[in-house]
């Protein structure tokens, strides 16, 4: 049996080979999935199961292009996982580039993402 952190290391392993459906095998069916973010941003709001989670990657993809997006730390609590990280993009509609930090607070239980809460701040460069 896999532990929380290593679910969700295999699921930022799959994010960043860009193969969504590995990600998505790692989570649950009814997903509380929420990024919490200004109302602008594409991707911001809340999603329920799979097929949602979809449109939010397609909505991310479409937004942003990253140039890096790293977990830095991990802080495991029983089934919960809190990763501090950090990311460098641009903009695909305004080609503005930034940076910033950014906190994905996660939830695993029987091996299966059930709840997630994505976090960002950004400044430009």
């Amino acid at each position: 049996m896999e532990t929380p952190l290593k679910i969700v290391q295999r699921a930022y392993e799959a994010f960043h080979r860009q193969d969504i459906p590995a990600l998505l095998d790692l989570v649950g069916e009814d997903v509380d999935w929420d990024f919490i973010g200004p109302s602008n941003l594409p991707y911001a709001g809340s999603y329920r199961n799979r097929q949602q989670m979809l449109g939010f990657f397609a909505a991310l993809d479409g937004a942003e292009e990253f140039h890096a997006f790293e977990p830095r730390e991990y802080i495991e609590a029983g089934e919960h996982v809190t990763v501090l990280g950090w990311l460098s993009a641009t903009a695909r509609v305004s080609q503005k580039s930034y940076e910033g930090e950014w906190v994905h607070v996660f939830t695993v239980r029987n091996e299966k993402i059930v709840h997630w809460r994505g976090f960002a701040k950004t400044r430009a460069r």
